[in-house]
């Protein structure tokens, strides 16, 4: 399934995007109790809550419920209160290496927070602290059930699904100490979205192509089939550590092409106006416009 989080005065709802449009769960389910009606009840709801949500599908199919135009919809980020923000960084091998840096021997491991978050098509403040925000597409993992000390071989039996992610970083904030969280946690610095899109339908996390274009011109053209740290080995790892919870996201890293990999003089930052789309095979596409921050 491909799940989004639409807004509906002034509440978030749980959508799922269908061959002709949107279906609104909650108008749907007429509010029945084991229906999930939000993408933290689903994947806070386990196996009972997805089953009640793919029978509302089906019964909707075979009733013809009427759909949604997605494109009149205002979308909220599609997982929007995660308990953890997890990041690995310097995760694509040519990304390392355009940074000059050195291939990691163990994922190095941020966070941000969830004022970072912003939905596909909301217009993303750039701080006036920094003039040198840089865009990173990402594939974002979103767990699906608890997972502590999971080995790698059955990692991806806790993920639920994953989406588009742009990892927004200021350089200049980043760089100013060893600790990277100042640069990459400025409000609406992780656009998210627009869809959470399961993992049957998704298959192999370490097969996708994935993309970053800024306005028009490609920035970034990759695979995940680059990253030195794949999807299964990251969830095992950070689970070693720190227990993961439904909801939880992890974002994998950025490949190769961002600004900081460019010589000094060559470097054009993020500015006013600029239209920033990440794309990852299955999972949609991600957009959003840069603005000043007022």
């Amino acid at each position: 399934m491909k799940l989004l989080t639409f807004v509906r005065e002034g509440e978030y709802r749980l959508g799922v995007k269908l061959d002709g449009g949107v279906l609104d769960v909650v108008g749907a389910s007429q509010h029945q109790p084991d229906v999930p009606s939000t993408i933290e009840q689903l994947l806070k709801g386990g196996a009972a809550a997805r089953a009640a949500l793919q029978d509302l599908v089906e019964r909707s199919r075979d009733a013809e419920t009427e759909l949604l135009d997605e494109a009149a919809l205002t979308l909220a980020p599609c997982v929007n209160h995660p308990g953890k923000i997890i990041c690995v960084g310097l995760n694509y091998l040519r990304h390392a290496r355009e940074t000059n840096s050195e291939i990691p021997e163990y994922p190095i491991l941020f966070n941000k927070f969830t004022n970072s978050l912003a939905g596909h098509g909301e217009a993303v403040p750039l701080t006036r602290e920094s003039d040198q925000v840089d865009y990173e597409a990402e594939l974002a993992i979103v767990i699906g059930s608890t997972a502590k000390h999971v080995d790698k071989s059955s990692a991806l039996d806790y993920v639920f699904g994953y989406c588009n992610a742009n990892d927004l970083s200021a350089r200049d904030l980043q760089m100013r100490t060893s600790q990277w969280l100042l640069g990459k946690s400025c409000d609406k610095f992780l656009p998210l979205g627009p869809y959470v899109v399961t993992s049957d339908e998704v298959g192999d996390p370490n097969r996708l192509a994935i993309r970053c274009e800024v306005n028009g011109e490609v920035r970034q053209q990759s695979n995940t089939a680059d990253m030195i740290f794949p999807c299964d080995e990251i969830v095992s790892y950070v689970s070693r550590f720190m227990t993961l919870e439904p909801g939880d996201l992890i974002l994998t890293g950025t490949p190769e092409g961002v600004m900081l990999g460019r010589p000094a003089d060559q470097r054009a930052y993020l500015k006013d106006g600029d239209m920033v789309t990440v794309e990852i095979e299955k999972l949609g596409t991600l957009t959003n416009r840069m603005v000043l921050e007022r």
